[in-house]
């Protein structure tokens, strides 16, 4: 018998004003694994992660999480199923106000009703586990834009989520502090044995910690699968992503707009 998708999408379309942004994506994501979505800028991947984590509805198609239709729930149906998905932002997305354990323990605060003494120690948990420790009291404007990925992903992972999302983590990283946080998802995965979906362009990320890749272009999968079966793929969009093959073709006005509004 085959193993049920834990995020399952079928035939999601979504429209800004007369832009046709996603065209009928279907894709199943399964538990435990790194699914990574990945494309060129302008190709609706953000958009997708948007829908998935409920942001975003869709103008038709279902996203089933663990069976439940998400796309068909109110916010207050839905609450149950965020609690335990994480998200970490492309930009990170702390409060500048908060300090870095205010930051990851905001979570628990909102959602559970644990004791502070409780709070605080998961939250130092976290921490460590990200390899922050000791930066409990620190403000985001003093952590390097790596370590505020690190933070974000403590944030994210606060309470213990399913399905962790990640839209672009190592962007704007200089390589080293990138594989950084790649080996960070990789940890991540292996000692909670969560699911993981991450959203990029960038191929060195991609191929250090993906178990399977959705290539999306222009608003549709256009090839689903493990690393080798991508490299070895004879499409041509595929191929030129990969090989890192420049595009000649003329710009086109109305594909830039497009590309403007599908992120």
């Amino acid at each position: 018998m085959a193993k049920e998708p834990i995020i399952k999408i079928r035939d999601l379309n979504t429209y800004y004003g007369d832009r046709h942004i996603l065209k009928g994506v279907n894709l199943d994501i399964y538990e435990g694994e790194i699914m990574t979505i990945l494309g060129r800028s302008g190709c609706g991947k953000s958009t997708l992660l948007r829908h998935m984590v409920g942001l975003v509805r869709p103008a038709s198609g279902s996203i089933f999480i663990k069976g439940q239709d998400i796309t068909r729930m109110s916010e207050e149906e839905m609450t149950p199923i965020l609690k335990k998905m994480g998200m970490l932002f492309q930009g990170a997305a702390l409060f500048n106000s908060m300090t870095v354990g205010e930051n990851v323990a905001l979570p628990l605060k909102e959602h559970t009703q644990l004791e502070d003494s409780t709070i605080s120690i998961m939250t130092r948990i976290k921490l460590d586990l990200v390899g922050l420790s000791g930066f409990e009291s620190f403000k985001p404007a003093q952590l390097s834009g790596g370590m505020k990925k690190r933070a974000g992903l403590a944030r994210a992972i606060a309470m213990d989520p399913d399905i962790l999302f990640c839209d672009e983590p190592s962007a704007g990283l200089d390589p080293v502090v990138a594989m950084g946080i790649d080996q960070l998802i990789i940890k991540l995965e292996k000692a909670f044995r969560m699911t993981i979906v991450v959203v990029t362009h960038e191929l060195p990320s991609v191929f250090t910690i993906s178990d399977r890749i959705a290539m999306l272009h222009e608003g549709q999968i256009i090839a689903v699968g493990t690393q080798d079966e991508l490299k070895n793929s004879s499409d041509p969009i595929v191929k030129q992503f990969l090989n890192r093959e420049a595009d000649d073709s003329e710009l086109d006005r109305d594909k830039y707009l497009d590309s403007l509004v599908r992120n």
